[in-house]
């Protein structure tokens, strides 16, 4: 019973880090990638539609993206969403492509997207407390109907506690890695 508590838990806690690693993919960095606009929502017809759902993105160039929209008509649409997102790009519109040059960042901005990082890894890290708290009431839950006794509650805590260790720790090397990235000139 213990088991598939801790197996629940480590599950939950690495979908919370796989959550995190997608929100991060859409901090900027130095250079171009296309998960950067992937998953920016555009109003297409009155449907709100994820980028990557009307156009190919491709970065060329270390500093260039590509955004070739499957549908002309969605060209305006897709400008004015680039324009209203938190990216900061100017989109340049050809009648075919739609090009996203990538400025270097001011030193300014490096500190406040790797202030950005550490509030999303801290988010990671709450949600990844949050399964253990869930684990460890189930484990108690256990130990009050008498199913499993005191030593065993204990081990339970102690295991998970463990769990939540290696996961806290997971999430603090990827926000480290992902700060390394934005501090890179």
């Amino acid at each position: 019973m213990i088991d598939d508590i801790k197996k629940d838990a480590e599950h939950r806690m690495q979908s919370a880090l796989d959550a995190l690693q997608r929100d991060l993919t859409s901090i900027r960095t130095g250079r171009a990638s296309p998960s950067l606009v992937d998953r920016l929502v555009v109003d297409y017809y009155g449907a709100a539609t994820p980028l990557n759902q009307l156009a190919s993105i491709s970065a060329p160039e270390p500093r260039m993206l590509v955004i070739q929209p499957w549908d002309r008509a969605s060209m305006p649409a897709i400008e004015k969403a680039i324009q209203k997102s938190e990216l900061g790009l100017t989109p340049n519109n050809d009648g075919q492509i739609i090009r996203l040059s990538i400025p270097q960042l001011t030193e300014e901005r490096r500190k406040s997207l790797v202030k950005m990082t550490r509030a999303k890894v801290e988010d990671g890290k709450v949600a990844v407390r949050n399964v253990r708290r869930d684990a460890v009431e189930s484990v108690k839950e256990l130990l009050k109907e008498k199913m499993i006794g005191e030593d065993d509650e204990r081990r339970g805590h102690q295991e998970i506690d463990a769990i939540t260790k290696r996961f806290t720790e997971e999430a603090d090397r990827i926000g480290a890695s992902k700060e390394a990235e934005i501090m890179e000139v």
